[in-house]
């Protein structure tokens, strides 16, 4: 297992049309399954009950991401409309607005959210009156520093760019508090899957989704790797780049969270579809919370040394090296860190 990451990212309008990345375009409405018309059909409607509430207290960008729910509109749909009058705004603006990952504030931007109420049908002022208020997002001492995707590992480009066809921000308004980590490797040395049980703090309202990013061994076969959303989520949008044996997925949370709460979720992989795997790799985008990580190894395959690591980014050196020792008739290997560092944690091992 090369690596995965512990990134978190706030929920957004599902887009209706491919990405660049060449992945299929979201199924149309008479495409979708009797359950997603379902689902869709109550998330509109849970969201036109909140408007009023959220119209009168905000914040603005929880009041925004409801009215386009409610009125089942798609962001580049907005997009398109707002160009219809003149008014040039980008998806990803449209999309940090929603999350409250940025705040409109210069004429233009107040000129389209003007726009935006026409568009949503909404009372006259209604936006712009909740932008007069505090923005309830502007403490940034609750928002512990992050390193993006890119500082991580070697394929974080391709995973910005899935999020942002996501139309996801690049801060999803988590962050760890514990995660308890294991991992499986089969009998051919292979990665079987893994499986987490995650803690997260929000530190922004409205949160309630959680991206989990799966990066494979060599060889390995996203269109095979299963998702598993095990405890207090549910999978969303699944996102597989071949080319860089890659899998990002949506869990959407059973609730809304506000600046502070806590959560907890747990979600897996089902991988097996690689080759011998010699190590596994976490990235953090931030510092603080504890993760124990446990890899436990199959009978017919066992390593002759196992080693914890750090790195301080893709191909960097491994560093704070340290011999693991395995638990006898149980064939794993773990780690604790109490404070994890922002950058690269993992275990490897060797094979001969």
């Amino acid at each position: 297992m090369r690596s995965s990451a512990n990134g978190t990212f706030p929920d957004s309008a599902p887009p209706d049309s491919a990405p660049r990345d060449g992945f299929p375009p979201d199924r149309s409405p008479s495409d979708r399954s009797p359950s997603d018309r379902a689902r869709s059909d109550r998330t509109r409607s849970e969201s036109a009950r909140e408007l009023p509430h959220l119209l009168r207290v905000g914040p603005f960008h929880l009041a925004l991401r409801a009215a386009l729910t409610s009125r089942g509109l798609p962001l580049h749909r907005v997009q398109h409309r707002l160009a219809a009058r003149g008014i040039k705004l980008g998806v990803t603006s449209l999309s940090y607005w929603q999350q409250g990952a940025r705040r409109p504030g210069r004429p233009e931007s107040l000129k389209a959210v003007r726009a935006l109420e026409q568009i949503l049908e909404l009372p006259e002022g209604a936006l712009l009156r909740l932008l007069a208020a505090p923005d309830p997002a502007a403490p940034a001492a609750a928002r512990p520093p992050s390193r993006s995707y890119r500082a991580l590992f070697s394929v974080g480009a391709v995973v910005e760019e899935l999020l942002a066809g996501m139309e996801l921000p690049a801060d999803g308004g988590l962050h760890t508090v514990g995660h308890h980590e294991r991992v499986r490797i089969g009998p051919a040395g292979e990665l079987l899957g893994r499986e987490s049980q995650h803690v997260v703090r929000a530190h922004r309202d409205g949160v309630d989704r959680y991206i989990a990013v799966h990066h494979g061994d060599p060889g390995c076969d996203p269109e095979r790797i299963r998702v598993r959303a095990d405890e207090n989520c549910r999978t969303g949008r699944i996102r597989r780049h071949p080319e860089a044996e890659l899998v990002v997925a949506e869990l959407l949370f059973d609730a809304r969270l506000r600046a502070g709460d806590t959560y907890v979720f747990g979600y897996g992989f089902e991988d097996g579809t690689a080759g011998r795997s010699s190590e596994y790799v976490r990235g953090f985008s931030y510092t603080g919370g504890q993760y124990v990580l446990q890899v436990r190894f199959d009978e017919a395959a066992l390593p002759v040394r196992w080693r914890r690591f750090t790195r301080s980014g893709p191909g960097a050196p491994r560093g704070r090296l340290a011999d693991l020792n395995p638990s006898g008739p149980h064939r794993a290997v773990h780690l604790v860190e109490q404070g994890v560092r922002r950058g690269i944690l993992g275990i490897g091992w060797d094979w001969e």
